[in-house]
C-alpha cells in the first residue's frame, strides 16, 4: 500500500483525475494544518495543489517517509522553502500542462493590443462611432523573457502568424522555435528593439524585480507589456511610472506582486491595461488533466522509470 496525500486549499474539491490510481494506493486529502501535521509524516508521495498558504511549510516535519512532491503547478518558487529544497525527495512539476492555454492567451493580448480591442470597447460602452487605423502584426518583434517550455510555445504560436520572436533565457543558445535567443545579460539591448516583451520566466533570485524603472527606461517607446510568468518578477510601482509617463503604451497582467489584486489599487484604473485572475492557462477540464498528469507519472514511478518534469535543483 502506497500512501498518497493531496493537499488542496480550503475551498477546493478533490482534484479530478484521480479515479486512475491502483488500488494499492491510500489517497487522502488534507485542506488544514491540524491534518496535514497528523498526515504528512506517514506519506510517501505528497501531491500539493495549495501553494499560497504556506501551509506546507510551516508542517514539514523533521522525520518523514516522503520520496516524491509533485505540483500541479508549471512553476514551484511556492516550494522553494529550504527544508524542502534541501530534502533528497524529488520534486516534479506540472511543466507542459498549461503552456497552448498561456500561448493563447499571449495571441490574444497582442491582437487586443494591435486592433485597440480595449478603445472599441470604450467607444461601445459610451455609443460612440469612431473610425481608427490599427496596427498589423506581422513582422513585430517580441522579446520572450523566459525560453523554457511555455516561452517556446508563445514562440511557435507568434511566429506562425508572421511574428518575428527573440528569446531571454540565462545563457544563448540555438532553439528553432525563436529565431534567436541570447543570454540574459542581453536584456536591455533586446528590450529597446521590441515592439512586445512577454514575460514568462519564473520567479527566481535572478528574475525578481527584474523589471524595474531601469528595465522600463530601456524598453521601446510604446511597447505592451505581457506578464504571464509571476507577478514579483514586476516591479508594479515601476509598472505604474511607467505607463503613466508613455514609456509604455499598454500591459496586459495576468499576475500580480499581490494576489488577488487589491480592489484599490491604481491599475484597475488604467485606460490602457488589461487584468486577468492568474488564469492565462487554465483551459476547460484543466483540474481534471492535472489529476491524469500526475496518474501518468505516478504509475512510471510505480514501474521504477524516470518520472517526467523532474525539477532540478540549483
Amino acid at each position: 500500500m502506497t500512501d498518497v496525500l493531496l493537499l488542496m486549499a480550503p475551498e477546493d474539491t478533490e482534484l479530478p483525475g484521480l479515479d486512475g490510481l491502483p488500488a494499492s494506493v491510500r489517497l487522502r486529502c488534507v485542506q488544514d494544518e491540524d491534518a496535514l501535521r497528523q498526515a504528512l509524516p506517514e506519506a510517501e508521495v505528497l501531491v500539493v495543489t495549495d501553494f499560497r498558504s504556506g501551509l506546507l511549510e510551516r508542517c514539514w516535519p523533521a522525520q518523514n517517509r516522503l520520496r516524491w512532491v509533485h505540483a500541479t503547478s508549471a512553476g514551484v518558487d511556492a516550494l522553494m522553502f529550504p527544508a524542502l529544497w534541501d530534502s533528497p525527495v524529488t520534486i516534479t512539476n506540472a511543466r507542459g500542462l498549461f503552456d497552448r492555454g498561456i500561448a493563447e492567451y499571449v495571441l490574444g493580448a497582442v491582437l487586443m493590443f494591435a486592433k485597440d480591442t480595449l478603445g472599441n470597447l470604450r467607444l461601445q460602452r459610451h455609443r460612440q462611432w469612431q473610425h481608427r487605423d490599427t496596427e498589423l502584426i506581422e513582422q513585430r518583434r517580441v522579446l520572450v523573457v523566459g525560453a523554457g517550455s511555455i516561452g517556446g510555445e508563445v514562440a511557435t504560436l507568434l511566429r506562425a502568424v508572421g511574428m518575428q520572436v527573440v528569446g531571454l533565457a540565462r545563457t544563448a543558445r540555438a532553439d528553432a522555435r525563436f529565431d534567436a535567443v541570447h543570454a540574459s545579460a542581453a536584456l536591455p539591448e533586446q528590450l529597446a528593439l521590441a515592439d512586445f516583451v512577454v514575460i514568462t520566466a519564473p520567479l527566481t533570485d535572478d528574475t525578481r524585480g527584474l523589471f524595474n524603472d531601469q528595465a522600463f527606461a530601456a524598453m521601446k517607446p510604446g511597447a505592451r507589456l505581457i506578464n504571464v510568468g509571476r507577478g514579483s518578477i514586476v516591479d508594479t510601482a515601476a509598472l505604474l511610472r511607467a505607463l503613466e509617463r508613455g514609456q509604455l503604451s499598454g500591459a496586459a497582467l495576468d499576475v500580480f506582486e499581490q494576489e488577488p489584486l487589491p480592489e484599490d489599487h491604481p491599475l484597475w484604473q488604467q485606460p490602457n491595461v488589461m487584468i486577468s485572475a492568474h488564469m492565462a492557462g487554465d483551459f476547460l477540464g484543466w483540474r481534471r488533466a492535472l489529476g491524469e498528469q500526475f496518474v501518468t507519472n505516478f504509475l512510471r514511478w510505480q514501474a521504477g522509470e524516470a518520472l517526467h518534469n523532474r525539477v532540478e535543483r540549483g
